[in-house]
């Protein structure tokens, strides 16, 4: 593999609700997530996020290992309710605090933060007065955003206002399978992204007024990759057609999301397939969703292939039998971090940061006391080498964050899906870095030359 730009970002990933743990210390309140893992049945063998990894206590311990893997970069999350316990109204001084001394403690190391406001650790208080449905959520979530700069922003100059919109929504309100655990009609769903859309506008606005003038915001949704089976004109044309597209019976789309936060307009393809159940987007909704943003994050994890079919409406291309699957059981596709995005920025044409990609893994501490992880050194090999193809090809990604730092708490899943370069023993909190993380080490110190 050649190697990247001399400017291109090497990071890693983290959320707050994932690792930091300290869920009751210190002030802060409670979300969503405390609540559902509290319900039986809702998360693998009852594991909650009460201690995740410690982080809270053990942040220095994990910026030295940050360090120590020659980090450039550390995407990070705020906890909404660290900040303001209730959701609004009182300021939490001691939450803010802690990421006073993390972030301090970062650029000390030479790490450049990125800061995420919202990963899914919604408050029960705000959630108790209707959540993301209430018409008021998106001014609960513009005032901490601008109580989180006032205060951090004089340190921060990369933003991003939510992570993956489509599974908070989808899985969270929809299916149910994420806290709150709510199975809501699609056409309240609608409303719900109506909503977090207009929030997205306003904490952009929130941004820019408390310190991000200089700095640099974006936001990090799903990208939901559709790739041709072939270099043929006609499967490439069917995958961009399908990774543009909308189901009518879900929201997990670039378009209904993207449309109107970036190009200011309604989705074409969210009208044709969601109808009347589209709740109406008013020129003054369009104009505060559609506020200018700097950069267009996306986590890529995975992919589908797509032929132009029969008829020329696109067919998906079925995995072969005993095809690559993660410990997830997504399927490995490296084709995804290609043609991801070189796709979102045909449409959006923004520059763009792959703020996650990475892969579960069944690992564990063997008898020398290391961890070997080869199945992960291949897939980044792997994906990295299409990400090096499509910025080649002159599509601007001017970074990459792994995820993850740690293995950590993933969501309904517990503890039993490990996506760290950094084995976390959750008995002991003891951390061990995996063959991943030398791997890893390496291809920063070359620039991306493995």
């Amino acid at each position: 593999m050649s190697s990247f730009p001399k400017e291109f970002l090497w990071g890693t990933a983290t959320s707050a609700y994932q690792i930091e743990g300290a869920y009751k210390e210190d002030g802060r309140g409670l979300s969503v997530w405390d609540r559902f893992c509290e319900t039986k049945g809702k998360v693998w063998e009852g594991h909650t996020g009460k201690v995740a990894c410690d982080h809270y206590h053990r942040f220095s311990e994990d910026i030295a290992i940050m360090r120590d893997l020659g980090l450039q970069a550390y995407r990070f999350s705020i906890s909404w309710t660290r900040i303001l316990p209730n959701g609004r109204g009182k300021l939490n001084p001691k939450g803010l605090e802690f990421y006073d001394r993390l972030i301090d403690e970062l650029l000390q190391a030479g790490i450049r933060p990125f800061c995420t406001l919202f990963h899914w650790d919604y408050p029960t208080k705000l959630y108790d007065k209707g959540g993301w449905l209430n018409e008021e959520s998106p001014k609960w979530f513009s005032d901490f955003t601008l109580k989180v700069a006032e205060r951090l922003g004089d340190r921060i100059l990369d933003w991003m206002t939510l992570n993956e919109p489509q599974v908070f929504v989808g899985l969270g309100h929809g299916t149910g399978k994420h806290a709150p655990g709510d199975k809501l009609p699609i056409a309240k769903q609608l409303k719900l992204v109506r909503n977090v859309q207009l929030a997205h506008g306003l904490g952009v606005q929130a941004l820019r007024a408390g310190c991000a003038k200089q700095g640099k915001i974006g936001w990090a949704p799903v990208g939901v990759v559709f790739y041709p089976a072939t270099d043929r004109p006609g499967d490439i044309e069917a995958a961009r057609k399908w990774t543009f597209g909308c189901s009518n019976n879900h929201v997990f789309s670039n378009t209904l999301w993207s449309d109107p936060v970036v190009l200011g307009r309604v989705a074409p393809e969210a009208e044709k397939a969601f109808g009347k159940a589209l709740p109406k987007y008013s020129e003054s909704d369009l104009r505060m969703m559609a506020q200018p943003m700097d950069f267009y994050g996306v986590n890529i994890y995975q992919g589908t292939a797509v032929t132009e079919g029969k008829k020329g409406k696109g067919e998906v291309v079925p995995f072969p039998d005993g095809n690559p699957r993660t410990a997830f059981a997504w399927s490995v596709t490296p084709e995804s971090l290609y043609w991801g995005p070189k796709f979102l920025h045909e449409r959006y044409t923004l520059p763009l940061y792959i703020t996650e990609n990475g892969l579960s893994n069944i690992d564990w501490v063997s008898t020398d006391g290391k961890v070997h992880d080869p199945q992960r050194i291949d897939f980044l090999r792997r994906y990295l080498g299409e990400l090096k193809r499509v910025v080649n090809d002159g599509v601007p990604v001017k970074g990459y964050f792994q995820w993850s730092l740690l293995d950590n708490f993933e969501w309904a899943e517990g503890y039993k899906q490990r996506f760290g370069l950094v084995h976390v023993d959750y008995r002991t909190l003891k951390r061990t870095p995996k063959d991943s993380f030398f791997w890893y080490r390496e291809l920063i110190r070359r620039k991306g030359a493995v």
